[in-house]
């Protein structure tokens, strides 16, 4: 590539040492950017220098750089994956920055995901709502035959749909109160939609609201922040169903059935275009 492409930016990075240490800002210089270098790649080149120079890189996660992982959760001039609207950290290219620009980066900014160092948070609260209800059980043996199960069109791509949450924490860092309603609601959903599901319904509605509460995470207050932000555009509606599955649980002893037949409560979604 052309040299006269490159360019210069400051980045304010947040570094801190460890869990209880104190953390400041720090602003350094990277240079020679290329346009087509991804956020993290960015950051890559950074570290190269700080090493040449003897001082500690930068410690961020990422895996896939695919935008499928969700492991490079970073606030980035106070927007929650950057500048890109549903998009991860990896996925944004520094095409949308210019020479001279200064950008601050931060970690999640959420008591229930403590900092580990510098831009890396912990997670495992997400675990542990999933360890509480996010699987079903099934026999061992062989597997069943293809298709012996009809599953209705619209719940399998509304469950497909709810599946493709990949647990960035995008929704809670986003949410004004630290909530993770719409993760919980996306992990519940994908299986409160199918026949595969269904036994263990109630117990799951009631076990990751409850794992959910014990992590310390705020309430939903209908922001909307939540979807605006995630990266695999998982819709809100999701906490509808979380809530519903809630009541129904917990005030009938099971959930409701998931069938054609009438059901003994109907709560309407909430409207895409809402």
């Amino acid at each position: 590539m052309n040299k006269s492409k490159h360019f210069n930016v400051t980045i304010r990075a947040w570094r801190q040492d460890g869990p209880e240490e104190p953390g400041q800002m720090k602003a350094y210089k990277v240079k020679a950017i290329s346009p087509d270098m991804s956020f993290l790649e960015m950051i890559d080149l950074l570290n190269e220098d700080l090493i040449r120079n003897n001082e500690k890189p930068i410690t961020f996660e990422s895996d896939c750089r695919e935008g499928i992982c969700g492991a490079c959760g970073l606030v980035i001039n106070g927007d929650v994956h950057g500048p890109d609207e549903h998009s991860t950290v990896c996925q944004l290219h520094m095409r949308r920055f210019k020479d001279g620009d200064v950008i601050t980066v931060e970690p999640w900014r959420i008591k229930s995901f403590p900092i580990l160092k510098d831009l890396v948070v912990d997670r495992s609260a997400f675990e542990r709502i999933m360890a509480t209800g996010g699987y079903i059980s099934v026999n061992t043996g062989a597997a069943p035959d293809a298709n012996v199960i009809p599953v209705n069109k619209d719940d399998a791509e509304e469950a497909m749909d709810s599946a493709a949450c990949i647990g960035c924490g995008a929704c809670v860092a986003a949410c004004p109160n630290g909530a993770a309603m719409l993760f919980t609601a996306a992990k519940l959903s994908q299986f409160a939609l199918l026949p595969q599901g269904q036994p263990e319904r109630s117990k799951r509605a009631l076990s990751m609201l409850e794992a959910m509460d014990r992590e310390g995470f705020g309430n939903c207050s209908n922001e909307y922040e939540c979807e605006a932000v995630c990266p695999k555009e998982v819709k809100v509606t999701n906490i509808a169903r979380l809530n519903r599955e809630f009541l129904l649980a917990n005030f009938f002893g099971k959930a409701e059935p998931k069938s054609s037949a009438a059901r003994l409560i109907s709560t309407p979604d909430i409207p895409e275009d809402e």
